[in-house]
C-alpha cells in the first residue's frame, strides 16, 4: 500500500523538480518540415551555447545536417524562423554569424546512409556583418532557385524587407521581385512554380493586425508580374498562403473574427468548416504552418479553442472538421509525411513531448525526438483547468489554472495554498496548455499557479486580441487582478497570499500590477519594463510602431506613456518585491531597475534585488536561471511564512522584520 500524503504547509513539499531542471533539462525542437519520407527539424541546443543544428531523420537513423560551427538561425524581423528549407536531396539555411544563405547536399549513393556534404555559401558576404537577413525559404519545384524574404540593413534608415530570387543555376546575386511594403513574408509556389503568393503589411500594422494577400505570374527568369490582391487590408489578419496539389489557393484569414481557413478561385473566396476557432498564430516568427495537404485532397491542420490546440482533418468539399484524437494539447508547425501521416511538434499536460509522427487515419503517434532527457511522473503532474473570469468593463478574461499537485503531500485543513498569477510575456502570445516545468516548480511544491491569458492574448478570437489596444498597462493588469480575486473569492487560494510575476512585457504588467493597484502581497519582476517611453523610442523596425496601437502614437501621446510607465511612479509601490535583472540588458537597462529599487528602499518596503552579471534581455546562463529560480522560492518563503524544503542559497530581504 502506497503511504498517506503528509500534512505540510503549502510550499514546503518536497519537490522532484529542482531548479537545476528548468536550465538545463531541454532541448527547444522546432521547424519540423517533411521531404521525401525524411522528417527534418531544427534544435537549438543549451550545451552548444544555444546552437540551432538541422537535424534529418530517416526512419532508421538520426543525424545532424548542420555540421559544428554553423548555427541555422535567421535574424529576419529579429524574431526569425524559417531558417531552412529542404528540397529533394539538398538543405538551405541562414547561417547565424554572417546571416548568408548556405547549401547542402545528401550523398545519395546506395549504402552510404545520411552523409551531408560541407556547406557551400549561396548569397554575397555583406559589406557588413549581418546587414544581409535571409528566411522563409521557397524552393522552385525544378529546383533552379529559391524565393525568400531578404531584410537589408544600412548604415542609416529603417531596414527593407522584400522578397527576393535566387538563382542557383546562374548568378548567385539575389534579385528582388516583390518589395514596396514595410514587411513581407510566406512566399509560396504552386506546384507548376509559374504562381507565387506572399503577404505584406505596413506601419503601424503589426501581421496579427492587418495584412495584405497577393498573387503575381511567375517568368522564366524569376522575376513576378501581373499582380494581384487577393485578400487582406488594415483590419484583416492574411496568414499561411499555400496551393492544394490542383493549384488552387489557400489561406489563413481572421475575417470572420477568427483565423479560419479559406480558398480562392475564380468564382471567388470560400471559408471552409467556419468555426468559433484560431486555425492560425500570431506571426512572431516566420515560415510558421497550422495545415498541410494530405494526398486525395484533405488538408490536416491544427486549431485551438479555450487555451487548448488540437488535431482535424478537412474532407474536400465538406465544411465539417473531423478532429483526430491524440493525447497532445499543443502543437507547433505540421507538414504532411506521406499517406495520412504527418510530422509536428507535440506536447501534452503531462509530457514536454518533442517530435512526433501521427497517422491521422490509424490514430496511431510515434515519438522521433524528445524535447527533454527527463520526465516528470504523472501522478505529480499539476493539470491545467481552463478558468473563465469577469474583469472590468463588463468584459471576460481567461486563465489556466493549475492546483498545487504532489502525491507525497498535502496541506493543513485550514490552510489554503499562495497563488502566483503568471503574466506572459505577450503582449499578443498565450499560455500554452503542454507540460511546463517552470509551473510544476511551484505546484509540485503546493503553490497553486494561474497563468493568464489577458485581453490581447491570441487564442480567443480577433475581437479578444484587439481589446488590449490603447489598454496596455491597464487591462492586462487589471485582468491579472480579477484571476486572482476570482480564484481567491471561490476559496481555491488563500485571500492573503496572492503574488504576481513576470519577464520582459509580463514584467511590465506585474510592475504596473504592483504600481497602480494596491491588491498583491508580493511580486517578482524579471527584467521587466518599467519605462513604456524609453521602449516605443527605441526598438527595431519589427516592433517600431507596435505601441502605437497598445498605447498611443509616439511622441503625440508621450504623456500617456508617461503615464503608464511604473518608473514614474515607483513611490506607489506598496507591496515587497523580488527584482532580477541582467546587467547587460539593452532593451531593459539596468538604470530602470534601480529606480525601482531605490523607491522600494526609501519607502521601506521588503525588496530583493539580484542583478546578474553577463545576462542580456531574458536569461541564458544555467546558473542565472537556477539562481533566479532558488532566489524566487526563498523570497516567497520569506514573505508568506512558509519553509521550503529545498537547501537555497541565503537571500537577504531588505527591511524584512
Amino acid at each position: 500500500m502506497s503511504a498517506s500524503p503528509r500534512v505540510a504547509p503549502h510550499g514546503s513539499w518536497k519537490s522532484p523538480i529542482s531548479a537545476s531542471a528548468l536550465a538545463t533539462g531541454g532541448v527547444r525542437l522546432d521547424q519540423v518540415r517533411t521531404c521525401a519520407g525524411r522528417i527534418y527539424w531544427i534544435e537549438a541546443r543549451p550545451s552548444e551555447a544555444g546552437r540551432c543544428v538541422v537535424v534529418c531523420s530517416d526512419g532508421d537513423s538520426t543525424t545532424d545536417v548542420t555540421p559544428p560551427g554553423f548555427n541555422a538561425r535567421s535574424l529576419v524581423h529579429e524574431y526569425g524562423g524559417g531558417a531552412y528549407a529542404v528540397h529533394e536531396s539538398s538543405v538551405f539555411f541562414t547561417n547565424f554569424e554572417d546571416q548568408r544563405v548556405y547549401r547542402q547536399d545528401a550523398d545519395t549513393a546506395p549504402g552510404n546512409g545520411q552523409r551531408w556534404g560541407p556547406p557551400r555559401p549561396l548569397t554575397p558576404e555583406p559589406p557588413v556583418a549581418r546587414a544581409l537577413r535571409y528566411a522563409d525559404f521557397e524552393p522552385v519545384p525544378d529546383g533552379r532557385g529559391l524565393y525568400c524574404v531578404r531584410e537589408i540593413h544600412a548604415s542609416a534608415g529603417e531596414a527593407v524587407n522584400e522578397i527576393v530570387y535566387l538563382d542557383l543555376a546562374g548568378t548567385r546575386e539575389p534579385r528582388a521581385v516583390c518589395g514596396g511594403h514595410d514587411f513581407a513574408s510566406f512566399p509560396r509556389l504552386n506546384p507548376a512554380g509559374d504562381r507565387l503568393a506572399w503577404t505584406t503589411w505596413d506601419h503601424p500594422q503589426m501581421p496579427f493586425d492587418g495584412t495584405d494577400l497577393w498573387l503575381g505570374e511567375v517568368r522564366a527568369d524569376g522575376s513576378v508580374d501581373e499582380v494581384q490582391h487577393v485578400a487582406g487590408g488594415p483590419d484583416e489578419s492574411i496568414y499561411q498562403p499555400g496551393f492544394d496539389p490542383n493549384g488552387v489557393l489557400h489561406f489563413i484569414s481572421d475575417r470572420s473574427g477568427w483565423w479560419n481557413l479559406y480558398s480562392a478561385d475564380a468564382r471567388g473566396i470560400t471559408p471552409l468548416a467556419p468555426m468559433q476557432a484560431e486555425f492560425g498564430r500570431p506571426q512572431w516568427a516566420l515560415a510558421m504552418a497550422n495545415y498541410s495537404f494530405l494526398p486525395g485532397g484533405r488538408i490536416a491542420c491544427v486549431f485551438g479553442r479555450d487555451g487548448t490546440e488540437h488535431i482535424g482533418v478537412l474532407q474536400p468539399g465538406s465544411e465539417r472538421l473531423r478532429e483526430i484524437a491524440t493525447p497532445f494539447s499543443s502543437f507547433g508547425r505540421i507538414d504532411s509525411l506521406s499517406g495520412s501521416a504527418i510530422a509536428i511538434t507535440a506536447a501534452s499536460p503531462e509530457d514536454s513531448g518533442g517530435v512526433v509522427r501521427i497517422d491521422l487515419d490509424a490514430g496511431s503517434h510515434e515519438l522521433i525526438r524528445r524535447s527533454r532527457s527527463d520526465a516528470i511522473d504523472a501522478a505529480q503532474v499539476s493539470r491545467p483547468e481552463a478558468l473563465e473570469f469577469a474583469t472590468t468593463g463588463g468584459d471576460v478574461a481567461h486563465a489556466l489554472f493549475y492546483p498545487p499537485t504532489n502525491p507525497a503531500f498535502r496541506g493543513p485543513e485550514d490552510e489554503l495554498p499562495p497563488l502566483l498569477v503568471f503574466s506572459h510575456g505577450g503582449p499578443t502570445a498565450a499560455s500554452s496548455s503542454a507540460l511546463n516545468f517552470a509551473v510544476q516548480y511551484w505546484t509540485s511544491r503546493g503553490l497553486a499557479v494561474v497563468d493568464v491569458n489577458y485581453r490581447g492574448s491570441s487564442g480567443y478570437g480577433r475581437a479578444y486580441r484587439n481589446s488590449l489596444r490603447g489598454q496596455w498597462g491597464v487591462a492586462d493588469a487589471e485582468d491579472c487582478i480579477a484571476a486572482a480575486r476570482a480564484l481567491a473569492s471561490s476559496g481555491r487560494v488563500d485571500p492573503q497570499r496572492l503574488a504576481i510575476r513576470g519577464g520582459s512585457a509580463g514584467g511590465y504588467t506585474t510592475l504596473c500590477a504592483l504600481t497602480f493597484h494596491d491588491f498583491f502581497a508580493a511580486g517578482a519582476s524579471y527584467y521587466g519594463i518599467a519605462d513604456a517611453e524609453a521602449l516605443a523610442a527605441d526598438t527595431h523596425k519589427f516592433e517600431s510602431r507596435y505601441m502605437e496601437t497598445l498605447i498611443g502614437p509616439y511622441p503625440e501621446a508621450a504623456a500617456l506613456y508617461r503615464e503608464r510607465s511604473p518608473i514614474h511612479f515607483a513611490e506607489r509601490l506598496s507591496c515587497p518585491l523580488l527584482i532580477l535583472q541582467g546587467l547587460e540588458d539593452a532593451v531593459v537597462p539596468p538604470a530602470q531597475a534601480q529606480v525601482m529599487v531605490d523607491a522600494l528602499a526609501a519607502k521601506k518596503l521588503p525588496h530583493a534585488y539580484l542583478p546578474f552579471e553577463g545576462e542580456q534581455h531574458g536569461f541564458r546562463r544555467a546558473e542565472s536561471i537556477i539562481r533566479a529560480a532558488e532566489a524566487e522560492l526563498s523570497f516567497y518563503g520569506q514573505i508568506f511564512g512558509f519553509t521550503p524544503a529545498d537547501e537555497l542559497p541565503p537571500l537577504e530581504i531588505v527591511n524584512l522584520r
